[in-house]
């Protein structure tokens, strides 16, 4: 155990050291992306892992955004504070939603059906309400001249580069402890409308075991979200909020593999390079050319790659050792 403690505690120091080379600021800016994208893929790959789709992951998402920024710009109050809240506020959304699904033995396409409408609800909800979200045309947090801790503001990235990194840490460790734990053995136990009644003849409580995993994973999923405005100071339900960011986790978590820790991590590094690129080549003429290249991307890696990119360089690894 030690030993694969060092493993990770090298490129974890590896990352630290960033904030004091100098990079380029550009540079820091997208490893911060990175690392806050990270964890959100880490949170939606915890549901599908067990082989519950969630499309809804991005209603989790837009209220913890949209909480922790409400909070600070109509009453004052600290993120700090704000983010817990807007944590707690989602989990009973889950609840709500989690509970008379599992309950009812609402599974597979059908969850996905019910989350999907719920990541609809909440971004036409922040639409509606434009008086106070700012509606589709975003919000953006009250400023504050030069660093404040309360506000949760910084004079520089390289601050918010070594809070990105220890939550993204946390979220890896969460997702190892639950792969580890009797949780991942009960989830698979019941991963289908069968087995379900198989596992609970042997004594296992299916629906506390798949509310278990929903809540932890949709309270990172709104976690991030709250470090993700608190970061880019600008909001909207189009980039935070909505379907297109549930299939968004969905395609990163396949692409770099859901079965791996690292795995969802890869797949942000992959989507925000892709998008980046697409944005400094083509500018606005080619609008929508990242989702087209998800779509065309995840065909094939469904295809040909269904455990992802680090799935791939898992079983090769594992091959190169046998030889």
């Amino acid at each position: 155990m030690t030993r694969y403690r060092g493993i990770w505690l090298l490129p974890a120091l590896g990352l630290a050291a960033l904030a004091f080379l100098g990079i380029p600021a550009y540079l820091m800016h997208m490893v911060i992306q990175i690392l806050l994208w990270g964890l959100v893929y880490t949170a939606w790959s915890m549901m599908g892992r067990f082989g519950t789709i969630s499309l809804g992951h991005g209603a989790f998402l837009g209220i913890g955004a949209y909480g922790a920024t409400l909070l600070w710009n109509f009453y004052g109050v600290s993120p700090w504070i704000g983010i817990p809240l807007s944590v707690v506020l989602t989990v009973l959304v889950a609840l709500a939603i989690g509970y008379p699904c599992f309950r009812l033995k609402v599974l597979g396409h059908y969850f996905a059906l019910v989350t999907l409408a719920l990541s609809e609800v909440v971004q036409r909800g922040i639409i509606a309400g434009r008086d106070v979200t700012g509606g589709s045309l975003g919000l953006t947090p009250h400023s504050v001249i030069g660093g404040s801790l309360f506000a949760f503001r910084f004079p520089n990235k390289d601050h918010f580069f070594l809070i990105a990194l220890a939550v993204w840490l946390f979220g890896l460790w969460v997702w190892r402890r639950l792969d580890r734990s009797m949780t991942r053995v009960s989830m698979l136990a019941s991963s289908s409308a069968d087995h379900e009644d198989a596992a609970a003849a042997v004594g296992i409580n299916v629906t506390r075991e798949k509310m278990k995993v929903l809540v932890i994973s949709a309270s990172l999923t709104a976690f991030a979200g709250s470090m993700l405005s608190q970061y880019f100071m600008y909001i909207n339900p189009e980039t935070l909020s909505g379907v297109m960011v549930s299939l968004q986790m969905l395609f990163a978590s396949i692409t770099g593999g859901m079965y791996t820790t690292i795995g969802p991590t890869v797949g942000a590094v992959i989507t925000i390079a892709l998008t980046e690129f697409l944005r400094v080549l083509f500018g606005t003429q080619f609008i929508g050319g990242a989702n087209t290249l998800y779509g065309i991307m995840l065909i094939v890696l469904v295809i040909f790659m269904p455990a992802g990119i680090c799935g791939l360089a898992a079983r090769w690894f594992e091959g190169k050792k046998r030889c």
